[in-house]
């Protein structure tokens, strides 16, 4: 017979809020990467360029993509889906990968579509996207990191007279 101490401990496969955004977030990442490589998914494939401005190619007619957008939206995908095997690599995740995105934002308002610095390239659907990514994930990364199911632990007896 095996004493508690003896047995092997199970982990529990229940993820943490934090984590299910991180996984969902890194899953979207990872499934716009690859859709900005599919012709038909991406308009103009033929003018699909490497970086910049100059980059004509459209993910779903709307927003501009480049080798460069695309290969950063993969890495994204699968920092997310590692990152989120724990509860503080979620959160760091979604924060960090927020404010990123918030700073891809505002570069996006100040260059402009057509400027020589706009080297992801950025039009202005990406721009509000990339606001709307940002707001998200910074709030995303506020939620609960541990999977305790706080309702088992409530005292269901009532009061104690």
């Amino acid at each position: 017979m095996t004493t508690p101490a003896a047995r092997p401990e199970h982990r529990t496969s229940r993820r943490s809020p934090v984590q299910i955004a991180a996984l969902l977030y890194g899953a979207v990442f990872l499934l716009v990467g690859v859709a900005g490589f599919i012709p038909g998914l991406t308009t103009n494939y033929d003018q699909l360029m490497v970086a910049g401005h100059q980059s004509e190619a459209m993910l779903l007619g709307i927003f501009q993509v480049s080798w460069l957008h695309n290969i950063v939206h993969l890495l994204y995908g699968v920092a997310g889906l590692a990152l989120a095997r724990s509860a503080s690599g979620a959160r760091n995740y979604l924060l960090w990968g927020g404010l990123v995105y918030l700073v891809l934002w505002i570069y996006g308002l100040l260059v402009g579509p057509e400027s020589q610095a706009n080297f992801v390239p950025l039009n202005t659907a990406d721009d509000w996207l990339h606001l709307v990514l940002g707001v998200t994930m910074v709030g995303l990364s506020f939620l609960r990191r541990d999977t305790h199911d706080r309702s088992a632990t409530r005292n269901t007896t009532g009061p104690a007279y």
